[in-house]
């Protein structure tokens, strides 16, 4: 027999209310708990929208109230019954007036004792709810994390659909072209000895779609990188991917803000101010020590190579006179919270992420400063600093000093430590700006060579292509990320459509003629029939959401997410194959010796 025979839903059971009193419903979900009261029963039965009460008393038919008797957490039922106030009122949840008098009610699913507690905040081990992650979807908290992406989304395709974009699907099954992360490859068993590759972004084509006439194109697309994973790092994750054409960069950027403006009253109720500030990606690394500063707290970086380039202290002149920098930020009223132990392990925390070591003062309520280097100093150097740093009493002043780059990125690493232990991080601001005009190069230490920054389509600003080949340091590229609260949120560029600056620069980043025609040839080859101008930017949808609803993980607003070491805990991949399915594909499995 069909236990749902006669029955069909009318409500989810969070949608109730005092109007609906009288009504007769038919409510589904799974128990959160039952209460035997002796004469009376109580079970609160939740679906995806809440919870609601179901009742049963000396009223009931006797079948019904055993079968009531009989329910466990987790089960899963279907009731039928009438509306009614409830004697006593819970106000802690929206259904809280009123309750359903049970006149049918079938078990559609018997459960066993979950692992863990089906509830909000659960503080099960993650590793455990992972394993269950069928159970773990079902706590509220992560229901509603889930409800919010798929709303997210929503919004994003009408809101560019209402801006004139064509959503296109890409191929998942791409040709390798190593940019940047590691590709993850997939074996052809008809091509024995050729792979495809996830794509890392559907760059390619979407630029491509631009070339057949598609001027504003759009996509909620998934992306594969094999890298290491983080809070905020996923090996596949889903990007809003945008390309445009017959714009420039002030058009991306507008279309952006519009977006994150509706996106943000639509679904959170929040009113986000526009236009976003800017930031060149040298005054980011000035002021902030990061490419994608976090402006909620203050804490700027100060330069003081001016006040200390005649100092008797080594570290600071010799940073400076090898072409170093020599920099501080300054902690407001932190003396009592900063102690010697703590800024020692401030100390070990900079040396780990690269810095020889880390230079302070702490200046008590009094005036009287206490300092690493200041036996070095005159007392009017040691004023100098202070001043420049705008230090006053009760304040710590941190420097570092070495390499520019170094200094920087330490110090802005630095910075975030600092403003989580003294709690100054407003966690209820949305601060959204754009960094833009990137380096085109970047020096890698390691080859010793200046290499691209960004993918190797992406355009330099037209007042530096005079010096491509003179001055690769100073050229900037049309490029363009969106931060949010310190997390990079999106990357863009205006693209290269000019075949011929497309080859310089393929020259400039190592590629041959041949090697270039290998990799990218379909698409340069494209470029010559009539290439309009075009941009465009990726959004990462999984941090959007996780920043938005303030979230530690990425793991907390994805379905089935992966773990550090890339695996998924529930269908425990990826996995061995068989030897046959490997023989098949032409590949032989090499096990190295433990």
């Amino acid at each position: 027999m069909d236990l749902m025979t006669g029955l069909k839903r009318t409500n989810y059971c969070g949608e109730l209310r005092a109007e609906d009193c009288g009504k007769e419903v038919v409510v589904a979900g799974w128990v959160q708990r039952q209460r035997d009261l002796g004469a009376l029963i109580f079970v609160d039965l939740r679906d995806r929208t809440g919870i609601v009460q179901l009742a049963f008393d000396d009223s009931t038919a006797k079948e019904i109230f055993d079968k009531a008797f009989t329910v466990r957490s987790e089960y899963v039922l279907m009731a039928k019954g009438e509306v009614r106030e409830r004697s006593s009122k819970n106000k802690d949840i929206p259904t809280g007036d009123i309750e359903i008098f049970v006149t049918d009610l079938r078990v559609l699913g018997k459960s066993e004792t979950p692992p863990f507690e089906i509830i909000e905040n659960c503080q099960t081990a993650e590793l455990t709810r992972l394993k269950y992650r069928y159970l773990d979807l079902r706590r509220p908290d992560l229901q509603k994390n889930i409800l919010m992406r798929h709303k997210i989304t929503k919004i994003t395709r009408d809101y560019f659909d209402d801006n004139g974009f064509i959503e296109i699907e890409t191929p998942m099954l791409i040709k390798s072209t190593p940019e940047g992360a590691r590709d993850f490859l997939v074996p052809s068993r008809i091509h024995k000895g050729s792979f495809y590759a996830l794509p890392q972004s559907p760059q390619l084509y979407k630029q491509l779609s631009m070339v057949a006439g598609f001027d504003r194109y759009m996509q909620i697309a998934r992306c594969f990188r094999d890298e290491d994973l983080r809070a905020d790092r996923q090996p596949e994750f889903t990007q809003i991917d945008i390309e445009m054409s017959f714009i420039d960069k002030e058009d991306i950027l507008s279309l952006i803000e519009g977006f994150i403006k509706r996106l943000f009253k639509e679904s959170l109720g929040v009113e986000v101010a526009t236009p976003f500030p800017r930031l060149t990606y040298k005054e980011a690394m000035e002021r902030y020590g990061s490419d994608k500063p976090d402006t909620r707290f203050a804490m700027e970086i100060t330069d003081i190579g001016q006040e200390v380039k005649d100092c008797g202290f080594g570290v600071f002149t010799g940073a400076l006179e090898n072409g170093g920098k020599v920099a501080a930020i300054t902690a407001k009223k932190a003396f009592s919270i900063l102690t010697r132990k703590e800024v020692d392990k401030l100390t070990e925390f900079v040396r780990g992420i690269g810095a020889k070591g880390l230079a302070w003062a702490r200046i008590g309520d009094d005036g009287a400063i206490a300092s690493s280097f200041a036996k070095f100093m005159t007392e009017d150097e040691m004023k100098a600093i202070c001043a420049k740093c705008g230090a006053e009493n009760g304040d710590v002043i941190l420097i570092v000093a070495d390499k520019v780059n170094t200094t920087l990125s330490v110090l802005g690493a630095l910075r975030q430590a600092v403003a989580k232990k003294l709690d100054i991080i407003d966690k209820d601001k949305y601060n959204l700006l754009w960094v833009v005009e990137f380096p085109f190069f970047d020096w890698d230490e390691e080859l010793q060579q200046y290499v691209a920054m960004h993918h190797p389509f992406t355009a330099p600003l037209e007042e530096c292509l005079d010096y491509l080949e003179t001055d690769k340091a100073n050229v900037r590229a049309n490029a363009y990320d969106l931060v949010l609260n310190g997390i990079e949120l999106a990357s863009g560029s205006i693209r290269i459509t000019d075949p011929d600056l497309q080859k310089r620069i393929f020259s400039l980043l190592g590629l041959s003629d041949e090697e270039a025609h290998e990799k990218f040839g379909f698409l340069t080859d494209a470029f010559k029939y009539g290439a309009p101008p075009h941009g465009g930017i990726g959004l990462g949808l999984d941090r959007l959401v996780m920043q938005m609803l303030k979230l530690e993980t990425l793991r907390d607003c994805i379905a089935y997410p992966k773990v550090q070491n890339a695996s998924e805990p529930m269908t425990e991949c990826p996995a061995f194959v068989d030897a046959e399915q490997l023989e098949v594909l032409g590949i032989a499995h090499i096990c190295e010796e433990e």
